[in-house]
């Protein structure tokens, strides 16, 4: 039961990096004034939209509406698509509603998983790659290693302290977690998390530990957090999710025993669930995760695999 990245919202930027060309900074100011570039714009996490018809659609700023932030707010080349390339530039929280309003009265900042899931996948994935870079930023102005500020370099993908007996190049930090779905063929077991809306039920999560597989981590996570043995592990596929820096390694896990004991200080509940009562949750109060989670795909790629 794969999945497929073009499935899940926040996975295909669709943009090519530059790894290579970023590291020039002649070619990047060029690209920076270009008249087809966009800026993906963030102001203390939230992304920028406009409200059209009832909805959020994913905005972006022109370079003559940011050109007099660039000196003093961060910013980042994510790539380029067929449309141009793409910047993305944090506000940090300063004042802009001039800005906003010569742009669009109807722009606003809002919080991407709220508007994410209603938007253009491409959009949508560009709006989370920039908001991923930009958290890691916000949250490595030091050197972790003596303390001193660190600098951008290379359009955004380094930061180097300015400490000259240091010199450490820091990189942007993903922290790899599983997801899983646990099955017997029959059933799935399901979890409300303490930090979930009361009737919401999802799969088990948890991040990988040093030294560990990613099979290893499905296995000691089921084990801790339901009292569950697995046994074969199969991976699934794998999707961004930078709320704030995670990368979701989806699996499905067969069962070996079915007796659950709970871990109270991760869950509040667990149960196994049929096909038809998953089919039921709306009519019994029960919710399953959002659609642009992979934690959703996981569920309804099993439900179909049993119909």
């Amino acid at each position: 039961m794969k999945i497929e990245p073009s499935g899940l919202f926040y996975a295909s930027p669709n943009v090519d990096r530059m790894a290579v060309r970023r590291k020039d900074e002649d070619w990047v100011k060029a690209r920076l004034t270009h008249k087809t570039t966009r800026f993906v714009a963030l102001s203390q996490t939230q992304n920028l939209f406009m409200q059209q018809d009832g909805t959020l659609v994913p905005s972006f700023l022109s370079y003559e509406a940011v050109e007099g932030f660039l000196d003093h707010c961060p910013w980042a080349y994510l790539g380029c698509d067929d449309e141009g390339d793409v910047f993305v530039i944090d506000f940090q929280g300063i004042e802009i509603s001039d800005l906003l309003s010569a742009a669009g009265s109807a722009l606003l900042f809002e919080d991407l998983r709220k508007a994410g899931p209603l938007s253009d996948r491409k959009y949508a994935a560009q709006f989370a790659y920039g908001r991923g870079l930009m958290f890691w930023h916000s949250r490595h102005q030091f050197c972790g290693a003596c303390g001193s500020p660190t600098e951008i370099r290379e359009s955004g993908h380094v930061r180097k302290c300015v400490n000259s007996a240091c010199g450490l190049d820091h990189f942007p930090r993903t922290d790899p977690a599983v997801i899983m779905l646990v099955h017997d063929g029959e059933r799935c077991l399901l979890s409300n998390h303490s930090r979930m809306r009361e009737g919401m039920y999802s799969t088990l999560a948890g991040f990988v530990e040093p030294g560990e597989t990613l099979e290893g981590a499905v296995r000691r996570e089921v084990m801790e957090e339901t009292g569950v043995q697995v046994g074969n592990v199969t991976y699934a596929g794998s999707q961004p999710w930078p709320f704030p820096t995670a990368l979701m390694l989806g699996y499905y896990a067969e069962a070996l025993s079915y007796d659950i004991s709970l871990d109270d200080d991760e869950l509040d509940d667990a149960q196994w669930f049929t096909r038809a009562e998953l089919r039921n949750f709306p009519e019994i109060g029960k919710h399953m995760p959002s659609h642009d989670s992979i934690a959703r795909s996981l569920i309804d790629n099993w439900l179909k695999a049993g119909s």
